[in-house]
Order: C-alpha cells, then structure tokens, then sequence
C-alpha cells in the first residue's frame, strides 16, 4: 500500500472520530481539547514514527480547542495538510491558525447549524409532531444526514486549501504563523469583555459628589476589569502546584470577598 493511500485511510479516520467522538471528553479546561487530539491522532501516528516526535506533536494538538462541531472539519484537513507537508516543524503554525480560525467558525457554524436549524426545522417538526405527523421527526433525520455532507465536503475542502497553502507559500511559513498568532491573539483578546463579566463597584465619595470607579476604568480601557481578571488567571496557572481546579476555587473566593467589599461587581 502506497504511502498517499495510507495517508488517505488516515484522514478518513480523522474525519469519523471527530464525527462521533469530537465532544468526547469535553472540560472546562481544554473543552473539545482532548476530543480534538483523538480525532487527529491517526494521522499523527502515520506521520510521526519517532515516539518522541509524536510526543511533541501530541502535546501540541492537546491544547485548548473550541469551536462549532460542524465547523471543525475545515481546521482539521488545514491541519492534516500542513502535518503532512511540513512535519513537526510546523507545529507553531498549526496551534496559531487552530486559535486564529476556531472562534470566526464558531460565530458562522452557530448560525447556520444551531440557530437557524433548530428555529426552522424545529418549529416546522414541532408542528407536525403536534398534528401526529411522523414526517417531523423524518426532517429532523434528512438534517441529520445533510449535516454529514456538509462536515464531509468541509474537512475535504479544508485539506486541499491547506495543501495550496503550503504549496504556494511554503517558505514563507514563519510570516504566516506570525499573522495567524495576530489572529489568534486579537480574537481572544475581542472574546474577553463579552465572555467575562466583572466591573469596579467601589464609588468615590466626597460630599455630594460622588465618581464610580468603574466609569473612570471606561475612559482608560474599556473592559479594564475582565482583562485584569485574565490577567490574574494566566499568572496563577502559570504558578507551580496550579492547575485549573485550584483557580476556579481561588477565583470564586476572591469574586464573593470583591462583592462584599464592594469592590467587584
């Protein structure tokens, strides 16, 4: 058996793990981390013979990943291509382009696979199902296998663009992963004001006047206490003897004493 069959036979494995097994695993760590390594494990086995290789390989494809399921197939046949024509030496650029695409496929896959499916064809299902149609829960089955043409064509899509990509800018990888790790860092930098909620409740007061805390931290950044909560978050895990569990606890117990001190709100 050739090598690009074998290859082939990898993907294939990698396209139906993470159809079935891609949210296998999920936590408030990594969310579909680990679901995201099993899926693409095979393909890392065939390419990496040298254990150690593998290991670092594998360490790399662990980190935190989360995104629509529909929409993932596209960031894993980029990352196959890539593996396959670069090797571990691309490894910074497959973990900057998985961060730089997974949140703007995230906001389109919410909308096109959960949004408008479950209001349209869950309410058009919901009906029928109500009128003693059976043809309601056909729908919702005809969905169910459009959706898996769709990964499908997807994954496929996603592997032939990143062999193009390689193909057409293969030396110049570095500026590439510089532009995905600027990517990458200004979606997760724009996520942290609408995902963490925190605010300055402590007021000035002198006589009558009286200035909020959190409308002066407005004039100099606006979001200015949940990045700080990001901030103090990395530096924790960041500690020995951290892990996330720890955090969470530590963070929870300074939220309740920041409350009550009227510090946080």
């Amino acid at each position: 058996m050739s090598k690009k069959v074998e290859l082939n036979k990898s993907m294939r494995k990698v396209f139906w793990r993470w159809y079935f097994f891609g949210q296998a695993g999920w936590n408030y760590e990594k969310m579909q981390g680990l679901g995201y390594y099993y899926s693409v494990y095979p393909l890392m086995k065939k390419l990496y013979g040298n254990i150690d290789v593998r290991a670092e390989a594998s360490i790399n494809e662990l980190q935190f990943f989360n995104t629509n399921n529909s929409m993932a197939p596209i960031i894993l046949g980029v990352d196959g291509a890539i593996q396959e024509h670069q090797g571990i030496a691309a490894k910074d650029t497959v973990a900057s382009l998985k961060t730089g695409m997974m949140g703007p496929l995230a906001g389109i896959g919410d909308t096109l696979f959960a949004v408008i499916p479950n209001t349209i064809i869950g309410s058009i299902a919901s009906y029928m199902a109500l009128k003693g149609n059976p043809v309601g829960l056909i729908l919702w089955i005809a969905y169910g296998f459009l959706r898996l043409g769709i990964m499908r064509s997807f994954f496929y899509m996603g592997y032939r663009e990143g062999v193009k990509l390689i193909d057409s800018l293969g030396d110049r990888l570095k500026k590439i992963t510089n532009a995905a790790n600027v990517l990458g860092m200004t979606v997760i930098g724009a996520l942290i004001p609408s995902v963490i909620t925190a605010a300055f409740a402590y007021k000035f007061k002198n006589g009558g006047v009286s200035v909020s805390v959190q409308s002066l931290a407005d004039q100099i950044m606006p979001g200015l206490a949940p990045a700080l909560v990001v901030l103090l978050t990395y530096w924790l895990l960041g500690r020995k003897k951290m892990n996330s569990t720890r955090v969470t606890f530590i963070l929870i117990l300074i939220g309740i004493l920041a409350y009550n001190l009227k510090i946080f709100a």
